[in-house]
């Protein structure tokens, strides 16, 4: 599968990709029109800041006791499920006189049910798409949420100036609702992929088991960490060039759109498995080592949007994920993928702004990129060694073998 019309002809891929477009647009709307309200209410830049992004942090939580149920429930029911809870908690942040303590409760929620509900949907995007074809499918998701996110800012403060942050977080609302109607309408009844009820324990089993052959270890560092330090680069553009952050986040997702593109659509397999993920992280991080010279506002503007191609490493990364993780296990494998990265971002951002207060903003970006790449430099020997993709079947069954072993209690040999 490498083109567009191929993509959007795949049965029921264009009712999930609307779905997931109303879901994002959603989240967009809501997360600016709260931002608002708190900083209002609050006239406090940090607590504002925890109101739009602290909810990324809750996921970490959420995939250590509920991604379970990522497998375990009906795809179909569980995206309305989780749209529907979404538009109730949207909800009920715009009633008036709400505390902080109550939003950022109802917040800590859609956290930790996003951890869920990404897992649910990756899961599901691999069974409609058949194993060649996730790339192109991840890929077009990404771009539409990049997109939507750039769109979905600008709207949100025309929303917040012309309803009221209130009646913004209502419109977030009825997007969430109009998510669950076309995933009903759009999307085909499916039983879940693995037996048995979803629990804590059974999180906990499971994530130690994905956690513990070494080649989905180095898999899932190279997703999180590298990724996770160069958005705590990005974090610091508001304080590095305050007016021009805006600019900055801008070429940020004309760089990983392109990135996207080029990776997703053009880039052919044989290229991909010789190039590997680990020049794109490269790519990453590099860019970014020239703000220790104070760069002009172009060239501050083209580095980040050369960077940020690389984020397209993350596409190949999980590729490699699918293929060394059974069917019944996929959605978990990559609920897991999605709730590690946010959670890494939240942190590097915490300590990009520390070294930030201790030196300056251009002095953290270049030691958060130096870390990434020399973090990528290291990881890179171990994810050479693991070969071409098996296209996720043979792949897929040595690592269900692998997993049945670890649960019996007997030695592995996957020790990379």
């Amino acid at each position: 599968m490498r083109t567009y019309q191929e993509l959007f002809k795949t049965p029921e891929f264009t009712p999930l990709f609307a779905a997931f477009a109303a879901h994002v647009a959603a989240q967009t709307v809501s997360r600016m029109a709260l931002g608002t309200l708190v900083y209002d209410a609050t006239g406090s830049p940090l607590l504002a800041a925890l109101s739009m992004f602290g909810p990324l942090l809750a996921q970490m939580v959420g995939a250590s006791v509920l991604l379970s149920a990522t497998d375990r429930l009906p795809p179909r029911a569980a995206t309305i499920g989780l749209a529907l809870c979404f538009a109730a908690a949207t909800t009920a942040l715009a009633l008036p006189g709400l505390s902080m303590g109550a939003i950022f409760a109802i917040l800590s929620v859609q956290g930790m049910l996003g951890s869920v509900g990404g897992g649910v949907r990756y899961g599901l995007l691999t069974e409609i798409l058949p194993a060649e074809g996730y790339l192109l499918g991840r890929s077009v998701l990404n771009m539409c949420a990049g997109s939507l996110q750039i769109c979905g800012y600008a709207v949100g403060a025309v929303l917040v100036n012309v309803l009221t942050p209130r009646g913004a977080l209502l419109t977030g609302a009825a997007l969430f609702v109009a998510s669950a109607a076309v995933a009903r309408l759009g999307l085909a009844k499916r039983p879940p992929r693995a037996q048995g009820r979803p629990s804590a324990s059974e999180t906990w089993r499971t994530n130690a088991r994905l956690w513990a052959a070494k080649p989905r270890r180095r898999v899932y560092l190279a997703l999180w960490v590298p990724n996770g330090l160069v958005v705590g680069c990005e974090s610091l553009f508001v304080s590095y060039a305050p007016r021009h952050a805006g600019l900055l986040f801008a070429f940020v997702a004309v760089g990983m759109l392109a990135g996207d593109t080029l990776t997703g659509r053009l880039l052919p397999g044989h290229w991909r498995d010789r190039l590997g993920a680990s020049p794109l992280l490269l790519l990453l991080a590099a860019p970014y080592l020239i703000f220790v010279l104070h760069p002009t506002l172009p060239v501050a503007l083209a580095a980040v949007a050369v960077g940020s191609i690389g984020f397209s490493a993350n596409l190949l990364l999980q590729e490699r994920l699918i293929s060394l993780v059974p069917s019944e296990l996929r959605g978990h494998a990559l609920g897991l993928h999605s709730s590690g990265m946010f959670t890494m971002q939240g942190v590097a951002a915490a300590v990009a702004g520390g070294i930030a207060q201790l030196t300056s903003p251009a002095t953290a970006m270049t030691v958060m990129a130096a870390a990434s790449a020399a973090i990528t430099l290291a990881l890179t020997p171990g994810l050479r060694r693991m070969g071409p993709v098996a296209g996720g079947v043979l792949a897929g069954a040595e690592a269900s073998r692998e997993l049945t072993d670890r649960g019996k209690g007997l030695r592995s040999t996957d020790t990379g």
